[in-house]
């Protein structure tokens, strides 16, 4: 999610912090103790070069949950936030970045000197939403493009931290709406599904704008076709989820 231009809203901290992650490879686990799924080694070859824009294929692609955390994953995400804090977001979810994964991270401030506000959220699950509210959003795949969104003011959800402990977070405003924003990126659905169809008409523009970029990449050969994508998202998926 892009910083909102007129600055941000009021929001509350989850109920839970951040714990430092552990150097070595964990296994995701509920609060009960319980393995969640059974475990498998991600495999070495992660590796980010940029964040994706509309209409790039793996943005539509719904993510697959992760069953393990390690040291790839870990460089990965690190990634994301420096790249997240370069092109001035607040959020990024994982398939931004050309990754088929059920993880995104956070921090509202923008500000990467502020740690204690960076959140990384594996396989989030939202289990209530209350309240409704209207408010600008923008997205690093869709650069410079803004639109009031309408989307619940508050909202419980879990989710996983890079000890594999999962969380519980309840949280209003601009963390709520950047936690809603980015779960859906990872569900292959983009802030733009949700405008208004006078909303949408007013940026029809810079959509297309976007997709004629994207298809230009396709005829001088530097965008591979959809099945290629297709392929390498299957492989990824194969190898760590």
């Amino acid at each position: 999610m892009k910083s909102p231009k007129n600055g941000g809203t009021r929001f509350t901290r989850p109920i839970t912090t951040l714990t430092s992650a552990r150097r070595s490879a964990v296994t995701l686990r509920r609060l009960s103790g319980h393995a969640y799924n059974s475990v498998i080694v991600i495999c070495p070859g992660v590796s980010i070069v940029r964040i994706v824009k509309y209409p790039h294929p793996t943005l539509r692609h719904k993510s697959r949950e992760l069953k393990r955390v390690d040291t790839e994953l870990r460089k990965a995400i690190a990634e994301m936030f420096d790249l997240m804090y370069h092109h001035h977001g607040i959020g990024l979810a994982a398939n931004q970045v050309d990754l088929p994964y059920r993880v995104f991270i956070l921090n509202v401030t923008g500000d990467p000197a502020v740690k204690d506000q960076e959140y990384v959220l594996i396989n989030p699950t939202i289990l209530k939403f209350s309240g409704n509210i209207e408010a600008e959003e923008g997205c690093l795949s869709f650069p410079e493009i803004y639109a009031p969104v309408r989307r619940s003011e508050r909202i419980v959800a879990v989710a996983y931290n890079l000890a594999g402990e999962e969380k519980q977070y309840e949280v209003d405003g601009l963390f709520a709406r950047a936690f809603q924003h980015e779960n859906d990126h990872l569900d292959g659905k983009l802030f733009i599904d949700r405008l208004s169809p006078s909303h949408l008409l007013n940026i029809r523009d810079d959509l297309l704008a976007l997709e004629a970029e994207f298809s230009g990449d396709r005829e001088r050969g530097v965008m591979p076709d959809d099945r290629q994508i297709a392929a390498r998202l299957t492989e990824l998926e194969r190898q760590r989820t």
